[in-house]
């Protein structure tokens, strides 16, 4: 090894040891507690191994029920706040005057505490003794019928989660596509100009290429997102998710840590695996589908 081979990975040896500290041991021991059977986190001790705790985890009706909420969050959230955030960033790129005010404003819910805006959202939409929420009145003023969104049916409160979720996540996108757009290089489009192309074909031969790159890394950070969501479920509905119907696969591993399921620590890893599989597929055919629609420049 050459002197110049050493200094860089003498460079490189504090962010290796941090990641093998805090990421790649974890994730081993994790992967180990997941296939002892019994473990017991005070005793340090376990009474045999094998895949019982997958078995019991997949056949858990808690677990199933987290599991179909959050693929349901992800299938609806990821396409709806990638294409709003578009459509809001096209629109964006098209006013030349305050603009960056505009900016601004589509930002602010992005550095807003996220359990202070599930607040907003649960008075929203909740239905209490004294009022039925503004969400309903403004129902009620076009002559629907009220609904409980956060202690009624399965469907109002998957709506408001959902609803919740691309509120929180369209800010990161707006302002990732906005310079994305901003980056395109104009000779294209006056290319486009000269020969009288329509908008329609300037966007999807011109813009869309040019800014797959952010839209694809968009999409990849979306589908990790929404998989680890849980602080999300919590602000509207509460801590008690299995109650509410609502709970995650993230709600569901602290649950069997430290919640009222909690002491479990081999089940909460079997979960922790089961998710970091689910990822680690859905992100790999993401790069596959890449290779042929991911231009870069």
């Amino acid at each position: 090894m050459n002197n110049k081979s050493f200094k860089g990975w003498l460079y490189l040896l504090p962010a290796i040891l941090f990641l093998g500290a805090f990421m790649v041991y974890p994730l081993v021991d994790v992967f180990v507690y997941s296939f002892e059977e019994g473990y017991n986190s005070a005793s340090q001790s376990y009474f045999g191994t094998g895949v019982y705790n997958y078995a019991y985890v997949l056949r858990d009706g808690y677990f199933l029920q987290a599991l179909k909420n959050t693929f349901l969050l992800v299938i609806i959230t990821v396409p709806l706040s990638t294409g709003l955030a578009l459509l809001i960033s096209l629109a964006l790129n098209s006013i030349k005057k305050l603009r960056e005010l505009f900016q601004t404003i589509y930002f602010l819910p992005y550095v807003t505490n996220t359990l202070a805006v599930g607040l907003v959202f649960m008075i929203l939409f909740k239905k209490t003794a004294y009022t039925d929420g503004l969400v309903n009145l403004v129902i009620a003023f076009f002559g629907g019928s009220s609904v409980d969104f956060i202690d009624g049916p399965y469907w109002a409160k998957m709506f408001v989660l959902c609803f919740y979720t691309v509120w929180v996540v369209l800010p990161f996108k707006i302002l990732i596509l906005t310079s994305a757009l901003a980056s395109v290089r104009q000779d294209f489009y006056n290319a486009a100009r000269l020969d009288a192309t329509p908008k329609w074909r300037v966007f999807t031969r011109i813009t869309l290429p040019m800014i797959s790159p952010q839209l694809f890394y968009l999409i990849i950070t979306g589908f990790i997102g929404a998989f680890k969501a849980y602080s999300d479920a919590v602000a509207i509905f509460g801590t008690d998710l299995n109650a509410a119907g609502m709970n995650t696969i993230v709600g569901y591993v602290y649950d069997m840590l430290y919640g009222n399921s909690g002491g479990w620590p081999s089940y909460a890893s079997a979960a922790a695996i089961i998710l970091f599989a689910i990822v680690l597929t859905i992100t790999c055919i993401n790069l596959l589908v890449s290779r042929k629609h991911v231009y870069y420049v």
